[in-house]
């Protein structure tokens, strides 16, 4: 789930009333909360409010956040007649109430703010499939990439279908810019990302990039493979905060984009002193090179207080206009 508005009043009058689920599918609850950031803070762009899990949901797959656990994804795919069982359905019909969302914030951005579209990318996706839920380290997923390679390539390919066709009606819809989020494939080992999951991401992107909008790739934990990352594809690659910031775009090469790299922790709990010379070391190490996004390493943590975000982007402005 994006969280990019938790931390806002606006967000919990509407948290208060509704589950995570009713507020995904209530196109103008969505909509509200994509824009609350920019109305509130002088961001670039605005992220589209979701959930990477409704892609499994529209498969047929049930969704339910349980609270102190998180999100359980039922039944779990396991089996190669698990995975005949998921559906491909058209996005217009079964996320229609996204690209609604899409829509409404289009209309409602002010000029020069983008809309960044998403969905998780199929690695990620399918731990939380073959898992049920969030997972420590895996194993039936490991356990499933390694025993049942085909069942794991049937399973990847409908998931790599179905987020490009998603990704797609959302640019349809209005996103200006897509972002493919492999939160959890930093758990991979660089031999098992290049054969496991390399290819599914590049199948997703490529289809994108035929739309002609530009395309973020983004993951954690993916130090030790960025090469191989930048190789699936993307106009821009996230970098997350383990890995310094020049040292990662050196080895993607500066033909590409990256995005990144503050430790989300510091904007959460670091002294503002401490939060604002990250921040600068972040931009001393982008060179002043066209192409750099500045961004968190990762997503907004929910007990951010606003003020440091404030202070965050407005220090980033000011430094990135000397």
């Amino acid at each position: 789930m994006r969280q990019a508005g938790r931390y806002l009043p606006e967000y919990r009058k509407i948290r208060e009333k509704a589950t995570l689920l009713e507020m995904c599918e209530r196109p103008e609850w969505a909509a509200e909360v994509t824009l609350q950031p920019l109305r509130r803070f002088d961001l670039d762009a605005a992220i589209l409010f979701a959930d990477i899990l409704l892609v499994p949901r529209a498969m047929g797959l049930k969704l339910e956040f349980v609270k102190g656990e998180g999100p359980s994804l039922s039944p779990a795919v396991r089996t190669l007649k698990d995975v005949a069982r998921l559906r491909e359905t058209a996005p217009e019909d079964s996320l229609a109430f996204v690209l609604d969302a899409v829509r409404l914030v289009r209309r409602a951005l002010p000029e020069g703010k983008a809309l960044i579209g998403f969905a998780g990318a199929p690695f990620t996706v399918a731990s939380y499939v073959i898992e049920g839920g969030p997972s420590d380290h895996y194993l039936r997923t490991k356990a499933m990439m390694h025993g049942e390679p085909r069942t794991w390539d049937a399973l990847m390919g409908k998931l790599a279908r179905m987020t490009a066709a998603y990704l797609r009606a959302q640019v349809a819809a209005g996103a200006q810019v897509i972002q493919l989020f492999d939160s959890w494939v930093g758990n991979l080992s660089a031999p098992d990302y290049e054969r496991f999951a390399l290819p599914y991401s590049r199948e997703v992107i490529r289809a994108v990039a035929k739309t002609g909008v530009p395309v973020i790739h983004f993951g954690t934990g993916t130090g030790g493979f960025l090469e191989r990352l930048a190789a699936a594809g993307g106009d821009v690659v996230g970098v997350d905060w383990a890995t310094p910031l020049d040292e990662a775009w050196k080895r993607v090469g500066y033909t590409r984009a990256v995005q990144g790299n503050l430790d989300p922790v510091l904007l959460a709990a670091a002294p503002t002193k401490a939060l604002l010379a990250a921040a600068k070391d972040v931009l001393r190490r982008a060179g002043g090179r066209r192409g750099h996004i500045f961004n968190l390493g990762h997503g907004v943590l929910p007990m951010t207080p606003p003020e440091q975000v404030r202070r965050l982007v407005d220090f980033v402005h000011e430094e990135s206009a000397r």
